[in-house]
């Protein structure tokens, strides 16, 4: 711990903390690559990834650098770190001039035009499978390549921090530096049977008596904990629901197979179901005036490379989006 001398400065026992050797030395270069790698990644296991290089060899040039500094840069965490208000200011200094340069270095001023990387997306499996890849379908004729990851927006979020990922759609809001992101779109929840449940529940009892009307009718969901018919529950009838899932599956569009088939009921996405819910397969069991929505995401890294494509992509969602 740092402690006070008597003329009321403060000694360190960290190396980050030092005053340095020659303040008039130049900084490396690539020092400074591997700390804004660490820096946008919020991790060394992430920018060595990015980097191609070892761990301890981020962690050593990290290192050096703060101590050529003589400022701490990054607050080791558990899980990662998290940068110094000097880190932040020292990212905003270097990280344009550093993103002109690689791009440069990249491709080489006389070179000729290199093609573009495929853009690396991700998000969760029903929403890209339904309303993203057909959405961005007319981009391949653009020369567009995609490569796709699908996932839980928690399992996909390390993948972000890494570079793994150009784009992340996530189903919830992100938080922090980290991650620069814009409101995609909304997702109305609707509570659905197929029509021999509803007829056995009876027409107008959910509306009359609410969540007791339910007591004992299956219930199917995505996972066990039942996120999606919590949230519906407590938003449209006011009450924490008990009941277990009579089936999980791991895909929404699996949900909808069940529910169609007479399994019980689900709460799900309308967008996802609007065929099911338009040829009666489906049926709305309640219409509550202000439905549960949850808000879709688009997010990248703050300071990620401008590639053409992506910015392609990009816009294109955003673009898409409203009409989903």
């Amino acid at each position: 711990m740092p402690h006070r001398k008597s003329n009321g400065t403060s000694a360190s026992t960290g190396s980050a903390r030092r005053t340095p050797t020659n303040p008039h030395t130049p900084l490396d270069l690539s020092l400074l690559r591997t700390f804004l790698a660490v820096h946008r990644s919020g991790s060394f296991t992430g920018a060595a990834r990015l980097l191609g290089l070892s761990q301890p060899t981020v962690t050593t040039q990290i290192r050096s650098l703060e101590q050529q500094l003589g400022r701490e840069l990054f607050e080791r965490r558990p899980r990662g770190v998290v940068p110094t208000s000097v880190a932040d200011e020292l990212a905003t200094q270097v990280a344009a001039p550093l993103d002109a340069l690689a791009a440069v270095v990249d491709r080489g001023p006389l070179a000729a035009e290199k093609r573009p990387d495929p853009v690396h997306l991700a998000g969760p499996a029903e929403l890209m499978c339904t309303r993203v890849l057909p959405a961005l379908a007319p981009l391949t004729d653009r020369g567009v390549r995609l490569r796709v990851t699908m996932g839980l927006t928690d399992d996909l979020l390390d993948g972000l921090r890494g570079g793994r990922f150009d784009l992340l759609i996530s189903t919830m809001r992100l938080r922090g530096r980290t991650f620069s992101a814009v409101p995609l779109a909304d997702e109305e929840f609707v509570l659905v049977a197929a029509p021999q449940w509803a007829e056995r529940i009876g027409p107008q009892r959910v509306a009359a008596e609410g969540a007791a009307a339910l007591r004992g009718v299956p219930l199917i969901a995505y996972a066990d904990d039942l996120p999606i018919a919590r949230r519906y529950w407590w938003h449209v009838f006011g009450e924490r629901l008990t009941e277990q899932a009579a089936i999980t599956v791991p895909d929404l569009r699996g949900v909808i197979s069940a529910v169609a088939a007479g399994a019980g009921i689900s709460v799900l996405p309308r967008y996802l179901c609007l065929a099911e819910l338009a040829s009666g397969t489906l049926v709305p069991l309640l219409l509550p005036e202000d439905p549960p929505i949850n808000t879709i995401y688009l997010a990248q890294r703050p300071g990620a490379p401008g590639d053409p494509h992506v910015v392609l992509v990009r816009d294109r969602l955003l673009r898409s989006a409203p009409s989903w």
